[in-house]
């Protein structure tokens, strides 16, 4: 059996999306956000929100007419704040009173890792039992491994790379790559 340092995986680790969401507690007329936020788009027919990009941070601000927003694209929990800090200074800017901070709420976090060596995912889908995967090389070249703590669910390709997805901080993506580490270690299979 091969021992595998559980940090040169995560070490791996990128997070490639943060979804949030957040609601200002005021309706808002999409017509007049789309004539004040530059390069926002709006079309109804396509998607009922506003969709506003900022560039540094690099996120997007999907923005409904009953004052919810949801933040996506940001590689980190700062930059969430950053994206939509600089969305509620153009939304004050047009006169539309924001209270008090809205609170974020932090959807999903998808991750990146790279284990670092190729899988045998037939063998891997028998070990780690089939209660929790789904394996169906022909409709999907991943193995799909639904954890339950942290509850996320983990997508391992032959490659060895996986994406981890449903985290809602970034510990979880460490706790769910430093788990499937131990438990293919413990199958024999990495």
């Amino acid at each position: 059996m091969i021992m595998v340092s559980s940090t040169e995986p995560k070490k791996t680790i990128k997070i490639e999306n943060v979804v949030a969401s957040t609601a200002i507690g005021t309706k808002l007329d999409l017509n007049e956000v789309i004539r004040v936020l530059d390069g926002a788009d709006y079309n109804k027919e396509r998607f009922p929100g506003v969709v506003y990009r900022t560039a540094s941070p690099k996120t997007a601000a999907l923005i409904f007419g009953s004052g919810k927003i949801v933040c996506t694209g940001a590689k980190s929990i700062e930059d969430v704040s950053t994206g939509l800090a600089k969305v509620f200074e153009k939304l004050k800017g047009m006169g539309i009173h924001i209270t008090k901070k809205p609170e974020i709420t932090i959807q999903n976090i998808v991750a990146s890792a790279d284990l670092g060596r190729v899988l045998n995912l037939n063998a891997i889908a028998i070990g780690l039992g089939l209660e929790n995967i789904e394996y169906e090389p022909e409709q999907f070249p991943g193995l799909v491994y639904r954890l339950s703590n942290p509850k996320v669910v983990m997508l391992l390709f032959g490659s060895g790379k996986l994406v981890v997805t449903g985290g809602k901080k970034p510990e979880d993506a460490e706790a769910a790559v430093e788990k499937i580490v131990v438990e293919l270690d413990g199958l024999g299979l990495l």
